[in-house]
């Protein structure tokens, strides 16, 4: 039998269950995610740091874990929540459980959990702090919990990022194939050199770059745009990324020395820095933007569903210095992208190289490869 653990919330709500991966005690803001499948991809996403992710599809492990779907070296999260768990896989590219991957990092799970009435109350109340354990009691856990410092006031993207510049290598481990695309000519007409900055970034930007004929060079967060700009690239790509996008303004500072020097694409906490160097502000989400969700594109009024994992947005009414909103969610109006009316910039909130999640996207990558080549 599995080992009884419990979910304890800050403002004192209890969700008991039975532990799985590590016997261990974590903390973290606890968010939810509604993608159906793409829990491995999900776990690895840096973006997920300092988070307890609970997942709402109601059976998670049945494919298990392989050796192609990961978007970062390791475990991202601090811990996983379910409904239930699937001990006995089913998948021929599966190499071991979801447990036993779990275990190898030492992050805990926790099953058996109503995940329907959890969502429902992170909606309701907001994403919050919380605490899993198989160590404690319930009151020994939000005694623990309320001395922990809070996920909003930690920077999480010098955590994620990589310490050292690095050249992507297309053709190295199998951990980071891709399938064959085909992006309606997107194709550089020659190697074109990207430079990505690093703040938390996922595997499937450099793999999409990089099979699109680019010679991609990836940079740590720490990195100044006189780094930056001695590659001499074609264009900069701003990477997604974990945490409040208030607390690394020297990262601002470099993003505002790269403005109109090469065009950029900003994904995610990327779009957040844009924002930030040209004087908008952003604001927390209730509950955040993580699963799938419609966006639509102003210029074209097309809608596209959209992969997503955000808890912070631009907002509108604060923009300035040729900002213009170029895309928004249909769910709650918030801002999903902008353009500039001079400078040449792509700024998208949500993640055109979705993994997990639509393909339908990945004409934003040809957009910013036709404002390279141009």
């Amino acid at each position: 039998m599995a080992k009884k653990a419990l979910l304890v919330l800050e403002d004192g709500s209890v969700y008991e269950g039975h532990s799985f991966g590590a016997e261990t005690t974590t903390y973290g803001e606890v968010v939810f995610d509604t993608s159906m499948t793409g829990y491995q991809e999900m776990l690895t996403d840096p973006s997920f740091a300092g988070q307890i992710l609970v997942a709402t599809y109601p059976l998670i492990g049945n494919y298990g874990i392989n050796e192609s779907d990961f978007e970062s070296r390791q475990i991202q999260v601090r811990g996983f929540v379910v409904r239930e768990y699937c001990s006995q896989p089913s998948h021929w590219q599966s190499t071991r459980t979801l447990h036993e991957f779990l275990l190898s990092y030492g992050i805990p799970g926790i099953s058996d959990i109503d995940t329907r009435a959890l969502t429902r109350h992170l909606r309701l109340e907001g994403a919050m702090m919380g605490i899993v354990t198989s160590e404690m009691t319930a009151e020994e856990a939000l005694k623990e919990l309320k001395t922990l410092p809070r996920y909003d006031v930690t920077d999480f993207v010098h955590q994620v990022s990589t310490e050292k510049a690095y050249e992507w290598q297309s053709n190295a481990p199998a951990t980071v194939t891709l399938p064959s695309l085909s992006l309606r000519g997107a194709s550089a007409t020659k190697q074109s050199r990207i430079a990505v900055i690093d703040y938390g970034l996922k595997y499937n930007i450099l793999r999409i770059l990089s099979q699109l004929g680019c010679q991609v060079t990836v940079f740590p967060c720490h990195a100044s745009a006189e780094d930056i700009r001695s590659l001499n690239p074609g264009g900069v790509v701003l990477s997604p990324g974990p945490g409040n996008p208030a607390l690394v303004d020297p990262i601002v500072d470099t993003v505002k020395g790269l403005l109109g020097r090469k065009p950029i694409m900003g994904i995610s906490l990327g779009h957040l820095l844009i924002g930030r160097a040209l004087g908008a502000e952003t604001f927390k989400l209730k509950f955040g933007h993580r699963g799938s969700y419609p966006v639509q594109d102003l210029a074209t009024e097309k809608v596209h569903i959209t992969a997503q994992n955000h808890g912070y947005a631009i907002d509108a009414d604060t923009l300035k210095q040729g900002l213009e909103v170029s895309h928004i969610n249909l769910n709650d109006g918030t801002v999903e992208g902008l353009r500039h009316r001079d400078l040449p910039i792509l700024s998208i909130q949500y993640h055109p190289e979705a993994s997990p999640g639509p393909l339908d996207n990945m004409y934003l990558f040809e957009r910013f490869l036709e404002m390279v080549r141009s």
